[in-house]
């Protein structure tokens, strides 16, 4: 029992964010919740946004030290503002967790212009105007960027063209950084969670009579995640114990890509 206990004990004191600043997006509900309030138990300061104000006031009910704004990120002006706020706020920034996206199932014959120009919007371009607009900090002090895609991200999904071209496009953007900045004090990695039983999966909405085989190809056998799971990762890779790791896709699908 000591040993493990000793064992657990050394993984807490290496994944400790203590000191960090770290800017969390859709920090409302579900995976970014629980993100902001883990990190901020491991020491960090938290900038957490959202697009629900009262639930964002709920979330930093829970927290220590942090504060929070309701921001569109399919605005890249609203994002260099938010960005400019923490700065402001706490002096600086160390992490960026872009978890925010929303996910609708279309039949890709009756997706309208703006079901396409939405799906990107708020899960490619905004991580890309965050990451932009963060960058000056990232590189001053040396930190990282975790971008949140989804096991979408490296696989099709019936009903989903939008979502998926989003999610592998922010798996190309994580790569690319990657490179950019490998010969500079920064790391960006990527994950890719399966199913999580979250706030949006409660209100997922199949299309009209749809072929339900298809959409369970997207299941893993043990069954959907808690958040939890998966925002243990995230602060793993937000943490100095991930120095060694850059440009990397950590899968976290409860087994679903094994085969």
């Amino acid at each position: 029992m000591g040993c493990a206990t000793a064992r657990v004990d050394l993984l807490v004191a290496m994944t400790t964010l203590q000191g960090k600043i770290a800017f969390v997006t859709g920090a409302s509900s579900g995976l970014g919740a629980e993100t902001a309030k883990l990190l901020s138990r491991q020491g960090a300061t938290i900038f957490g946004i959202g697009r629900d104000t009262a639930r964002l006031a709920e979330v930093f009910a829970d927290i220590e030290r942090g504060s929070f704004a309701s921001v569109d990120v399919g605005s890249a002006p609203a994002c260099k503002d938010a960005v400019e706020q923490c700065v402001r706020e706490f002096g600086g920034l160390d992490v960026l967790i872009n978890i925010a996206g929303k996910h609708q199932m279309r039949r890709t014959e009756s997706m309208s212009d703006d079901d396409w120009t939405e799906d990107l919007a708020v899960n490619l371009n905004g991580p890309f105007y965050l990451c932009r607009a963060a960058l000056p900090q990232l590189l001053e002090r040396g930190g990282n960027i975790v971008n949140v895609a989804s096991i979408a991200g490296v696989e099709g999904q019936a009903y989903s063209a939008g979502y998926c071209a989003a999610k592998h496009g922010l798996i190309g953007l994580t790569r690319a950084l990657a490179v950019e900045y490998t010969a500079d004090r920064l790391r960006v990695n990527a994950v890719c969670p399966g199913g999580m039983l979250t706030p949006q999966i409660e209100q997922f909405t199949a299309p009209e009579n749809p072929n339900y085989d298809l959409i369970m190809r997207t299941a893993s056998p043990r069954g959907m995640m808690q958040p939890l799971d998966v925002a243990n990762v995230i602060a793993f890779l937000a943490s100095d114990a991930a120095v060694a790791v850059h440009g990397a896709v950590y899968r976290v699908d409860n087994g679903k890509g094994a085969g």
